[in-house]
């Protein structure tokens, strides 16, 4: 209760305040009634001391020190019986008063400090009680808007007609959720808001206000919980006083309902989540009985198989994680919760996968249109410097080729991966590595030796011992033979050397061989061995 209304309390009849009228909206939520020295020591924020002075009766100068002290420890007023022991109130003491806006309310002599203190008592306990009854009957009125499926837009309605204000509902990152009022101004203002990554600059408190020089408003920012993690503010375009019990209690109820409706759509998604990368996982491990089977279930996720797609392989940099296992991968699912919230934002047709510590990005797009390349380098790059700037992260990407269809995906996840390997074997930090098509030198040279050389010597024969090709000149012209598509006079162009030449060295070879050199197969093992020999240095 306020000062000014705790005068209407019949035991105070006849009371009138002598200084500090300034401040009678001062809080009351507790009375004391005393009378010793040192009574200062004993007082609490927002009290009323009522005393009758019995121990200044000899040294009336000491008010001024009381009041000094009941002003710095925010207490509320003094009520003083002053014709009990104290005949008059020292000049001195209601000058202080009034310089500090601090009530002294002159009692009537006739009245019983502790009908006083009772009455007050009993006024404020019955506010207390229509205000929780009102919060009670404010909790199930959001219940039921939120059982009854009218969702949390609908609830703020309701609430900005209880506070008289609009308000807002943004996510933990100050990205709107909901309006009360959809209006262009209040639109601009929250996305202004998301734009400067405002929650980074927000107090961890329950409740705060701050202003715009723009626009010169106040705005009060109610923090909303689930379950030890803000999960959002509501934000009332508006100023409530602290003092406003009436507001804030219905502000509470609403937040408290909202918090539980987050929860729910929360488990929901995560839900979601899981079947979506449970189906990924077993596409890619190829775990369908049929190709059928993969496009029916992909259709639930709105995976058009007759689209094409890009895919991207993302990895946060382990060396900047501390903490538990438990925290690490806590902190790695928010990110990823986080990039999937903005590429909503960016586009729709952006499917978003996690498997283990990657996070994968498939872009749906129009093989059609030009520039496929650069819209996913620039979605990449945006997601890569919003992590930066949220949450201090680096994170890599390795991007694959154009698939043609969903089925081809699973080719896409294994390109993306290996070029985010090759981004990493690079030493690169942060980057973006598209997937290179390896040639056929690249895929040898990542078998073992020991299957090479075993694949070498069989594929040559006798034409791979030395002492059958001292100078390697019969290798040499089978090589070049075959380069030239079996063509003997482009052959003997090439070496300088007389046609029949090529044709004797041909024969020696296919004698070494047991085989003829014009049968594909042996003139594909033969040029694949060739290769071989360079890769093992022979």
């Amino acid at each position: 209760m306020k000062v000014a209304e705790i005068l209407q309390v019949s035991a105070l009849k006849g009371c009138k305040i002598i200084a500090g009228k300034e401040g009678l909206q001062r809080e009351v939520l507790h009375v004391n009634m005393m009378d010793a020295p040192d009574i200062a020591k004993f007082l609490k924020p927002n009290e009323l001391l009522v005393t009758t002075a019995y121990h200044v009766k000899d040294q009336p100068h000491l008010l001024v020190e009381l009041v000094e002290q009941m002003h710095k420890q925010g207490c509320a007023a003094l009520g003083i019986k002053t014709k009990r022991f104290l005949p008059d109130i020292p000049k001195e003491v209601l000058e202080i008063a009034d310089y500090l806006s601090f009530p002294i309310i002159e009692l009537p002599i006739e009245s019983s400090l502790g009908d006083i203190v009772n009455q007050v008592l009993s006024s404020i306990l019955d506010k207390r009680t229509n205000e929780l009854r009102f919060a009670i009957d404010t909790h199930k009125q959001f219940s039921n808007h939120i059982m009854s499926g009218k969702g949390i837009q609908k609830l703020l309605k309701s609430l900005s007609e209880m506070i008289d204000f609009p308000v807002v509902l943004l996510d933990q990152y100050t990205k709107p959720i909901a309006f009360s009022h959809n209006n262009r101004k209040n639109a601009h203002i929250m996305e202004d808001l998301y734009m400067k990554d405002s929650s980074i600059l927000f107090p961890d408190t329950s409740f705060f206000s701050f202003s715009t020089l723009p626009d010169k408003e106040t705005y009060s920012v109610f923090l909303v919980y689930t379950y030890e993690k803000k999960a959002g503010y509501l934000i009332v375009l508006g100023e409530i006083h602290p003092d406003n019990h009436s507001a804030l209690l219905t502000i509470e109820q609403a937040t408290n309902v909202i918090s539980f409706e987050l929860m729910k759509e929360n488990a929901l998604k995560q839900y979601s989540r899981r079947v979506r990368n449970e189906f990924f996982f077993n596409f890619t491990e190829g775990m369908f009985s049929s190709e059928d089977e993969v496009t029916n279930r992909a259709k639930e996720f709105a995976l058009d198989d007759t689209k094409s797609y890009i895919c991207t392989a993302g990895e946060l940099v382990s060396t900047i994680f501390t903490g538990s296992y438990t925290q690490t991968q806590l902190e790695m699912d928010t990110i990823y919760e986080y990039i999937e919230d903005e590429l909503v934002s960016l586009s729709l047709s952006t499917h978003l996968f996690t498997r283990g510590n990657l996070c994968i990005l498939l872009f749906e797009v129009d093989s059609e249109k030009q520039n496929i390349n650069k819209y996913v380098m620039s979605s990449l790059e945006l997601v890569q410097a919003k992590i930066k700037t949220r949450f201090n992260k680096s994170i890599s990407f390795g991007v694959s080729n154009l698939s043609r269809n969903f089925l081809n995906v699973k080719t896409g996840f294994k390109e993306a991966q290996d070029a985010l390997q090759a981004g990493k074997l690079a030493g690169k930090i942060e980057f973006i590595h598209t997937y290179q098509t390896k040639d056929i030198m690249e895929l040898l040279r990542v078998i073992p030796k020991e299957d090479l050389q075993e694949f070498y010597y069989n594929s040559l024969q006798q034409l791979a011992k030395r002492e059958h090709d001292q100078d390697e000149t019969l290798l040499h012209t089978l090589f070049v033979y075959l380069e030239t598509h079996c063509q003997i006079s482009e052959t003997a162009k090439r070496l300088f050397v007389h046609r029949n030449t090529v044709v004797y060295r041909l024969e020696k070879c296919e004698e070494l061989l047991g085989r003829s050199i014009t049968d594909p197969e042996t003139s594909l093992q033969i040029r694949l061995a060739l290769r071989i020999k360079t890769v093992l240095g022979n």
